[in-house]
């Protein structure tokens, strides 16, 4: 079984993958002040709990958006799997372009991302990753990367209205009755929730606008499930694209 480890600034998400297929998936919060040893303690445990014994683990990648836990959750790796963890930034090979100003700036969970909607899903297409942030990428003719917008995300906006503000509440993040609030909370709802789908469909208006033409999109992240049923657009929902992604680069880079 493969470990493929997406670290994500809210949350690490590990998926174990025998072949294509996916048998599991277990999520833990990110701290940046957790050691390796705590890190081994928390993975272990998870394993345990969806019945994987660690020693049916004969490899491990990695794509993370938190610099500062790298060399953390690699010393973690290393100890409980006893093997080199690979992890995505330059110099992997991807079977794909990046046609960008500094290729080697591009995020590892957008590179997994756009690996996996080129081999799974066929290019062009739009990949919406919905998580901390909100990042709209475009997979070209070519399979190559070729750029992303990047906007605040769901749950940073919510809190913001909260954080920011003298008498908004903190609320949970539920799909609202009515566009039109009649209550606090299903007021700053409607913002967050239609405001946001909103957006992600004006910006794939304005890129296909760009583009001169309409393309396939692909919609993934943790919130994807809940946001995209709101939207216009017509979209193929694919929660663990940047997983499956890191298990295609496994077997490439292997």
């Amino acid at each position: 079984m493969i470990l493929t480890v997406d670290i994500g600034n809210t949350n690490i998400v590990l998926g174990g993958f025998e072949g294509e297929e996916l048998c599991f998936i277990a999520r833990l919060s990110t701290n940046t002040l957790a050691t390796s040893d705590e890190y081994s303690a928390r993975i272990i445990s998870l394993l345990e709990l969806h019945e994987v014994d660690f020693r049916d683990i004969s490899g491990t990648i990695c794509a993370s958006v938190v610099p500062q836990l790298n060399g953390v959750i690699k010393e973690s790796l290393r100890f409980i799997f006893d093997c080199e963890p690979i992890f995505v930034g330059p110099g992997i090979k991807s079977g794909i372009g990046i046609r960008c100003d500094i290729p080697s700036s591009v995020g590892a969970d957008i590179i997994a991302a756009a690996v996996a909607a080129h081999y799974l899903y066929t290019s062009p297409c739009l990949i919406v990753d919905i998580g901390t942030a909100t990042k709209i990428s475009l997979v070209n003719d070519q399979g190559a990367f070729a750029g992303t917008s990047i906007i605040p995300g769901v749950m940073m906006g919510l809190n913001a209205l909260s954080e920011c503000t003298a008498q908004l509440p903190r609320i949970s993040l539920e799909v609202p009755r009515s566009v039109i609030g009649k209550n606090t909370a299903d007021s700053m709802r409607s913002g967050v929730m239609f405001g946001n789908a909103s957006l992600i469909d004006g910006m794939i208006d304005r890129i296909f606008d760009e583009l001169g033409k309409e393309i396939k999109v692909l919609a993934t992240g943790g919130l994807a499930s809940t946001l995209i049923p709101l939207c216009r657009h017509e979209m193929t929902v694919d929660e663990h694209l940047v997983l499956r992604g890191l298990n295609i680069l496994y077997s490439k880079n292997i």
